[in-house]
């Protein structure tokens, strides 16, 4: 029988991606929490969060892993077409939660959301730390159409979501991301999980090696998308202090409850 591992709020050690489970693809881990430190441990070790708003916190490494690349996208002589005479704009970082919010919101296919509340607040965190970073698409009345989001560490841009409410807007929000990925020194985007839809774009399947291998190499470097990050050091100074306290207090118990000899 296999089992994953429990995280608590103080250690921030998740287990290494390769004891995932097989069934369901990636499950690796449950517990813990949503703080900006944890998310980017989690991220710089291709590990990632998903639940629902009844369930405890998940995290998931699964393999295969789908991505892109500059080199690899694909658009069609159609969206070509599209993107010649669209009315439409892109922006960087205009409307964050906006496109968070959207994201979150209901679909007809899906009634039900990943994105809770907690994780909301978690990723808008994150963007308020130059972590988390969004593109919108805006019709010509100025209204937000489409969207997505993900963080940016290192040359890995790790996408979240995405959202359309206009036809091809959608494919035009994440051809305008990965486009942008080699003027910000970007390399990857991380998709997670491969559908029709990221296929008919180029993305490509990589084995949980390969990427690991990736990620060990290219989530250290420094991008223009990273801003100072003074916040998420002190945050994990912080984290510390709590650790050495929490196990001086375990330390006391265990005196205490020694029998005298």
């Amino acid at each position: 029988m296999f089992s994953i591992a429990a995280l608590d709020d103080v250690y921030l050690d998740f287990p290494s991606p390769q004891l995932a489970l097989e069934h369901p693809n990636g499950l690796l881990a449950v517990g813990g929490d949503l703080s900006p430190v944890r998310l980017v441990e989690a991220y710089r070790q291709g590990i990632f969060p998903w639940f629902g708003d009844d369930e405890p916190i998940m995290w998931w490494s699964p393999n295969p892993r789908a991505l892109i690349t500059p080199e690899s996208l694909h658009i069609s002589i159609s969206m070509r077409r599209f993107m010649k005479n669209t009315p439409y704009t892109t922006t960087w970082n205009r409307d964050f939660r906006g496109v968070i919010e959207s994201c979150a919101a209901p679909r007809t296919e899906s009634p039900g959301t990943w994105i809770t509340d907690d994780m909301k607040s978690a990723y808008i965190q994150l963007y308020d730390l130059g972590i988390a970073h969004s593109i919108e698409v805006w019709n010509s009345k100025d209204q937000l159409v489409a969207g997505l989001y993900g963080i940016s560490l290192g040359s890995f841009f790790f996408g979240e979501s995405m959202f359309s409410r206009e036809p091809n807007t959608s494919k035009l929000a994440l051809i305008t991301l990965i486009q942008d990925l080699s003027p910000h020194g970007l390399s990857f985007l991380d998709c997670q999980m491969m559908t029709k839809h990221l296929k008919s774009l180029g993305a490509f399947e990589c084995n949980r090696d390969h990427f690991l291998q990736y990620l060990s190499q290219l989530t250290m470097t420094t991008t223009d998308l990273e801003v100072s990050n003074d916040l998420l050091q002190q945050e994990a100074i912080v984290r510390h202090s709590v650790l050495n306290i929490y196990l001086e207090e375990q330390k006391n118990k265990h005196v205490q409850g020694k029998p005298c000899t």
